[in-house]
């Protein structure tokens, strides 16, 4: 398992990546991208590690290997690339399956199922994602936003209506008079 830090990009000018990008590893990002994002570091399990037991994350997760077990990650996201193989029930806060994952999935906010990728078993989370050719087998359950969380997403477009409606133009907006209107569409 690698792990990539800010502070050790910055200490280590010469520093190169462990692994040179395959085609599998496309969405890994690059100690480069990792030092200018707000993500301070990843783990990674590469296609020769070969994990049974559980696996318990304060970080991003990319599994291009193999895992058995439980993968943990409330906070963040797990991916498992092409050449991934889970046989383990995920939690975590975003799910990306390119690969194949056997397991019951808990996404906090969201799970996406990409082309190559199937998953066998359930699944729950807010959003789901799955991209033509995948391949879903098992219960999904969308859970609702709770009383809070849809008081706070109504606030905000009120709010941009309000501030928004003494912008709007009123030379664009066409009125119609009702009773003109009813008698016309009567005759």
């Amino acid at each position: 398992m690698g792990t990539f830090t800010d502070s050790k990009m910055q200490q280590s000018a010469s520093a190169r990546p462990v692994q040179s990008a395959a085609s599998s590893l496309a969405e890994v990002p690059t100690p480069a991208q990792v030092a200018a994002s707000t993500i301070n570091q990843y783990s990674m399990i590469g296609k020769s590690i070969t994990i049974k037991g559980e696996i318990t994350a304060s970080d991003p997760v990319y599994v291009y290997g193999s895992v058995e077990g439980s993968i943990n990650a409330p906070a963040h996201r797990v991916t498992v690339g092409k050449e991934g193989r889970v046989k383990a029930d995920i939690t975590a806060r975003e799910i990306v399956i390119m690969g194949d994952v056997c397991g019951n999935l808990e996404g906090g906010e969201r799970v996406e199922i990409r082309s190559d990728g199937s998953l066998l078993g359930n699944m729950a989370t807010r959003r789901i994602y799955v991209e033509e050719g995948a391949v879903l087998s098992g219960v999904i359950d969308v859970h609702k936003p709770s009383k809070k969380e849809k008081a706070e997403a109504q606030q905000e477009p009120n709010a941009l209506m309000e501030q928004g409606e003494s912008d709007l133009d009123r030379g664009s907006v066409v009125s119609f008079p009702a009773p003109e209107l009813v008698e016309e569409i009567a005759s």
